[in-house]
């Protein structure tokens, strides 16, 4: 069944210990869309400015993304440049340039509206409410929020939580929100805020599913090369959702299944910069490495 996925699609400069890759395809629905378009078909909502080129509009058409809600403006793509640590353990972000993504409305085409699953990225609160003010039907909504808004628009941040059926969040972001010290009492106390799925995610350590009486881990993918872990956490939501959307409906099997589905789908992420592995990601790749997960952990382990 359709997806669709609401976020930013953008210019990243990215350095690393690996080295520096200028202005590259960026932005939370690339990601999550390339990743997601391997499980599921994907329509994108996002804008680009004048500058932004074919040969990325194309990328999207390869992966075969729905892009009818790609929306180009005069002036300039969101860009992004930062610098991470030699151990990756914090980035710096050295430049912000909003551009045309500051204005961005997200107007959904009317085929959209229908959609079964959708997926809010990181963007305002207020437009990831108008977003799901827009849809027809009742969707399984899951959605993605930052430290920005916690700060500065909790309130919108509260009225968007009681109304989506999953928040991802990291682990930082939920103390934050909840005013909890403790990952576990963080998230107890995130899921009293409505959301009837929420996911932690702890970098290097995996990610932690709140189900309604019980908690189910996921570790992250051991890997060989790890070289730019930009897009990670929006490559894990394009794998939890993509699967689940893929299945057509919910349950606690399919969540829990589709939370490995994200660490395989992040793993492939880092292994090069922005999203030069995910060009020529597989569904046959993906499901094997799953399979590869699955027999590292436990085979019985779903």
């Amino acid at each position: 069944m359709s997806l669709v996925v609401v976020g930013s699609v953008a210019f990243d400069d990215v350095e690393t210990r690996y080295g520096r890759k200028k202005k590259v395809l960026g932005g939370s629905a690339s990601y999550f869309s390339f990743v997601a378009s391997n499980l599921s078909p994907v329509k994108v909502v996002a804008v680009v400015g004048d500058d932004f080129p074919q040969e990325y509009i194309s990328l999207f058409e390869n992966r075969k993304v729905d892009i009818e809600g790609l929306v180009r403006k005069k002036g300039k793509t969101f860009f992004w440049r930062g610098k991470y640590s030699d151990d990756f353990t914090s980035r710096q972000t050295l430049q912000t340039d909003l551009n045309v993504f500051s204005g961005f409305n997200p107007l959904l085409p009317d085929i959209y509206k229908s959609a079964p699953f959708l997926f809010l990225a990181n963007i305002h609160p207020a437009l990831q409410l108008q977003v799901l003010k827009s849809m027809n039907g009742n969707p399984f909504v899951a959605c993605d929020t930052m430290n920005l808004w916690i700060n500065t628009e909790k309130e919108k941040l509260l009225e968007l939580i009681k109304k989506v059926d999953l928040l991802t969040i990291n682990d930082e972001e939920a103390r934050l929100l909840s005013g909890e010290f403790n990952i576990i009492k963080a998230g107890k106390a995130i899921q009293k805020m409505g959301p009837e799925y929420l996911i932690i995610k702890r970098g290097e350590y995996g990610a932690i599913l709140f189900l309604s009486e019980t908690l189910f881990f996921v570790p992250a993918f051991p890997l060989l090369d790890f070289k730019d872990p930009t897009g990670a956490g929006d490559s894990f939501a394009g794998g939890f959702m993509g699967y689940i959307a893929g299945q057509g409906k919910v349950n606690e099997k399919i969540i829990k299944k589709s939370m490995l589905y994200g660490a395989v789908c992040a793993s492939f992420t880092v292994e090069d910069f922005s999203l030069e592995r995910l060009q020529t990601l597989s569904p046959q790749q993906i499901n094997s490495r799953y399979d590869k997960m699955i027999n590292y952990i436990n085979p019985n382990y779903i």
